[in-house]
């Protein structure tokens, strides 16, 4: 694979169960527990980037038709514990928009349907690897103590 294709985050603890995570771009975002803290929990980041990924595709799609006067997006799912390990269940994104009233709104709201089945089937990378499944590797770097 080539460098241009290439993802990646940086994790740094900050504290007890909390870390920060940094992108190439600089920009930071914090996790942990989901204790009495406001940090999303791993699980939540799943779910917000389900969530995101297809919202900035269905905006970008609506978005050339008319301006949206609502957008929101609730990404849900159960996480449970079962003999394959813990995982979710029962992902579920759901999209409430609304476009104005006229000929670009009634485009807009035409365009909508497709907007979504495209994200699901094939733009947003994030539920299409959850679809798809893909390997997850492990490989622990030793430092030595001291």
């Amino acid at each position: 694979m080539s460098d241009d294709t290439l993802r990646s985050i940086e994790l740094t603890k900050i504290g007890p169960a909390r870390f920060k995570a940094t992108n190439a771009r600089g920009g930071e975002t914090f996790f942990g527990v989901g204790g009495d803290d406001p940090d999303f929990t791993p699980v939540e980041l799943l779910l917000a980037a389900i969530a995101g990924c297809s919202a900035l595709d269905v905006e970008a799609i609506t978005h050339k038709r008319a301006q949206s006067t609502t957008f929101s997006v609730r990404s849900e799912g159960h996480k449970v514990r079962s003999e394959s390990g813990n995982h979710m269940t029962g992902l579920t994104v759901t999209f409430e928009v609304a476009f104005p009233e006229g000929e670009a709104g009634d485009r807009a709201r035409a365009a909508l349907p497709r907007a979504i089945e495209m994200s699901r089937d094939r733009l947003c990378t994030v539920s299409r690897t959850v679809q798809l499944g893909a390997d997850v590797t492990y490989a622990p770097v030793e430092h030595p103590t001291g």
